[in-house]
């Protein structure tokens, strides 16, 4: 059997790992992320938003893994595809690097569900639990350096396992729902400050994005599929799953608690609610399903990460050591590129204020707009008319899909604040320099002119950032 033939995975684990993916930290804290921001209505309109952009720019992957099946590690090709080598390389870099970030956050998060029970946690940025975090870090590096499918194998296993947790949270929840106390809390609460509808609904955007990160994964995987076909289905599959779970999470706490006690509550909020309900087993239970589930979505993003940056070096848009694999066809230094900057983030949170939150909103900023690009790109494909005459009739359907997601990515990037954009720039800026060190291996020019438009502003984006960091007009 060969090594192409070995590497091959299944549409169920595929959906596994979109599942796995979208699954992680960002699910355990919506109840208090939405409760500081909104009531149920606004926690539905903002849900609608993000689930119905979501769902086009899920059916974007979906279009151009079928119609681009040439195109792998999708969130990197469609931008090179569409607009060149360097809008290829500030999305698979972007992406790359908040995807590491978002590691972060997993890091963070299960510390701070451990300092509830041990304080030397803190909220999980303390010298103890970044220590344990570094150690985590390197056990899962070699636990992926063994190989591909041993990795996706305990990632299908985790998944599965992480899920119970949510369903039994949801399920008591549903019997413990009391409608008066649901209603009370639906305009946002007599005991919480007025605000304006689409402030409530702005104030959740970013957590949404967040919570939908690992849509894309099976796209980003596809090179692994045994049917190409089985990447647009897993995509799907997962975002159906994970998109009834995120909403019932989110309204079922304000059928059991008052929004304010619910805005108060400490990270990860479900487990608070749920001993709310049932006592304080309820947190120990949600506290051990939440470690687990963290643990299967940091193993899930090791992956994208390190095959993100492989793919982008395999065709020569980063520097050729990055496509480097080991005998059991891990992209080797990929991945310990990978964790050395998560490292090097996690022991930046020891200085973070709140590092959950900064964490979570700087890794949606960071995605927004590979994203974008992803989508601007379905807009082109469909324009050009190219691989539409086959199945022409989808193309009026494709071409709306992929406007919506171009438009809603935009609104998000508006709605994150101009804060967020910045501090991307500060890393988008000084990576570039990666690509310089790609382009000299190819004996290539750097940029074309319109590149070199598109670099300043960049770089003059992240000089901005730079210099409010530190006046401390952007705060950490």
């Amino acid at each position: 059997m060969t090594d192409n033939q070995t590497q091959k995975v299944s549409l169920f684990t595929l959906s596994a790992l979109v599942i796995g993916s979208m699954i992680g930290a960002g699910i355990f804290s919506l109840p208090r992320t939405f409760g500081a921001s909104t009531g149920p209505f606004g926690a539905i309109i903002a849900w609608c938003i993000a689930a119905g952009g979501m769902f086009t720019l899920a059916r974007v992957f979906q279009v151009l893994a079928e119609r681009k099946p040439d195109l792998d590690a999708g969130v990197y090709a469609y931008a090179k595809e569409g607009f060149g080598h360097y809008a290829g390389f500030l999305s698979a870099f972007g992406y790359w690097i908040g995807s590491c970030i978002g590691n972060v956050s997993y890091w963070v998060l299960i510390k701070s569900t451990l300092g509830a029970f041990f304080p030397v946690f803190g909220d999980g940025n303390t010298v103890v639990a970044i220590v344990v975090a570094s150690i985590g870090i390197w056990l899962f590096h070699f636990t992926i350096l063994r190989g591909v499918q041993q990795a996706t194998f305990i990632n299908t296993v985790v998944t599965i396992a992480k899920v119970v947790p949510i369903l039994v949270f949801v399920l008591i929840l549903i019997f413990a729902f009391k409608a008066n106390l649901f209603a009370a809390n639906f305009w946002g609460g007599e005991t919480m400050p007025p605000t304006t509808l689409f402030e409530q609904v702005r104030g959740t955007m970013l957590v949404t994005v967040f919570v939908f990160l690992g849509i894309e994964g099976a796209s980003v995987y596809s090179r692994y599929a045994k049917k190409r076909s089985d990447v647009g289905r897993a995509t799907l599959i997962g975002f159906a799953s994970v998109t009834t779970l995120m909403v019932l999470v989110t309204l079922l706490p304000y059928a059991v608690l008052d929004r304010a006690d619910i805005a108060g509550m400490r990270q990860p909020s479900m487990g608070a609610v749920l001993e709310a309900v049932v006592g304080p087993w309820g947190a120990v239970f949600v506290a051990v399903g939440l470690i687990v589930s963290v643990l299967g979505a940091y193993l899930a993003w090791s992956l994208i990460c390190a095959e993100v940056l492989s793919a982008a070096a395999r065709t020569r848009d980063m520097p050729q050591l990055f496509a480097r694999e080991n005998r059991n066809k891990v992209p080797d230094a990929a991945l310990w590129a990978t964790n050395i900057v998560t490292q090097v983030f996690v022991i930046t949170t020891y200085w973070s204020r709140d590092a959950f939150a900064l964490m979570l909103n700087l890794t949606s900023s960071m995605a927004l707009i590979p994203f974008l690009l992803v989508a601007l790109y379905g807009v082109r494909l469909v324009r050009s008319g190219e691989t539409y005459d086959l199945r022409p009739e989808e193309r009026r359907r494709d071409l709306i899909l992929a406007a919506i997601a171009s438009a809603y990515t935009l609104f998000l990037v508006i709605a994150g604040g101009v804060g967020f954009v910045l501090l991307s720039a500060v890393l988008y800026g000084p990576g570039t320099a990666l690509y310089f060190w790609a382009r000299r291996e190819r004996g290539e020019a750097v940029f074309k002119p319109i590149e070199w438009a598109i670099f300043a502003v960049v770089a003059a984006a992240a000089l901005i950032g730079i210099y409010q960091l530190a006046t401390g007009y952007i705060a950490i």
